[in-house]
């Protein structure tokens, strides 16, 4: 993971612009580095490295990136089913993990352990399936509990790996897992992609205001750097549990419980046995003050709609794979003289 770090000194503040910037050397970020007068008297190119990634991304037709606000919102299980829900329409993906510093992807998909392996066209990604590749810092890791404590300037010099040296082939998307909030690799992959064109970014977020507060500052990152907000989802929308598969316990004095379940499903059965096929729905976040979709009215951004909670969809990560959650429908549009392809994601509301 050496290769391809010489561009940012070992050295540098953690927000190094990076020595071929406008700024280096002058910025604020620069005050105090060691190599503040070197970067300020050199002399300035273009940045090799994004020619290159200009020429690899060349054979992408659409990328893009996957936000959120707060962690702990879902966003990379999102990442991961988006990915799963576009394959599953016969295009070619590719999930690329830029989360350095918290890889999720290979435990979403059941990949851990895997190695990536390196050929004479670039890193090759690993393939969840024939048409779904996948990369990640979690595949270099010689252990999953191993911290990766970098600063930016080596994060920002792996995405930039990432973008160069993966061997994605032909691409119909390029969905790309970011950390949350607005850091360092944000900003970079911004830059590292502008010259390609991104799609825009869709927005994961929960219910609650705490995680709502900070969706709002995604928001104006995105509008800032010029990102189409392609729209918001609203995870962990609500529980959805059939009633046979729920818990029952009789709460005692003092505060303690016994599990009643058998009890009360054989209650059920032999009293109201057409209860059984009822599924309970409940909230899991607080969303009295209208959630995702009134920020977004009030944002004027898309509302995509609401993922709610099932048993399974909250036990996949552990066993790692697909569930059939997140449709996504693709418009194709045509002319006379040639076929133009357009995405516009929606959410599906019935779970």
């Amino acid at each position: 993971m050496e290769n391809g770090y010489h561009e940012i000194p070992e050295n540098a503040n953690e927000h190094c612009p990076g020595p071929q910037s406008e700024a280096a050397g002058k910025s604020d970020e620069c005050a105090g580095c060691p190599n503040q007068q070197i970067c300020a008297t050199a002399p300035k190119g273009p940045d090799p490295d994004l020619v290159a990634i200009v020429e690899r991304m060349a054979t992408v037709k659409h990328k893009i990136l996957v936000l959120s606000g707060k962690g702990g919102v879902g966003k990379s299980t999102f990442s991961a089913q988006l990915s799963f829900a576009l394959a599953d329409t016969d295009y070619q993906v590719g999930l690329l993990d830029i989360d350095i510093c918290g890889p999720s992807i290979p435990k979403m998909l059941g990949l851990e352990g895997q190695d990536i392996h390196q050929s004479n066209l670039g890193w090759s990604p690993v393939y969840v399936e024939s048409n779904l590749g996948v990369m990640s810092i979690g595949f270099m890791l010689p252990h999953p509990d191993e911290a990766v404590i970098w600063r930016g300037p080596r994060k920002n010099g792996l995405i930039k790996q990432f973008l160069k040296d993966v061997d994605w082939g032909e691409l119909d998307y390029l969905v790309v897992d970011a950390p949350p909030g607005t850091s360092d690799e944000h900003i970079s992959i911004v830059q590292f992609l502008q010259a390609t064109g991104i799609d825009g970014a869709i927005i994961v977020t929960t219910p609650q205001q705490v995680s709502l507060i900070d969706v709002r500052k995604e928001i104006s990152f995105c509008k800032k750097v010029g990102i189409k907000v392609l729209g918001v989802v609203e995870n962990m929308s609500g529980l959805k549990q059939p009633l046979s598969d729920l818990r029952f316990v009789k709460l005692g004095e003092g505060g303690g419980e016994s599990d009643a379940t058998e009890w009360a499903l054989n209650y059920i059965k032999s009293n109201a046995p057409e209860l059984l096929n009822l599924v309970a729905c409940s909230e899991v976040f607080d969303s009295s003050q209208g959630g995702a979709e009134k920020m977004c009215g009030e944002m004027a951004v898309p509302f995509l709609g609401k993922v709610r909670w099932i048993r399974s969809f909250a036990e996949q990560p552990r066993k790692g794979g697909r569930v059939s959650r997140i449709k996504v429908q693709c418009e194709r549009a045509g002319t006379e003289k040639h076929h133009r392809e357009a995405s516009s994601l929606t959410v599906n509301h019935e779970y």
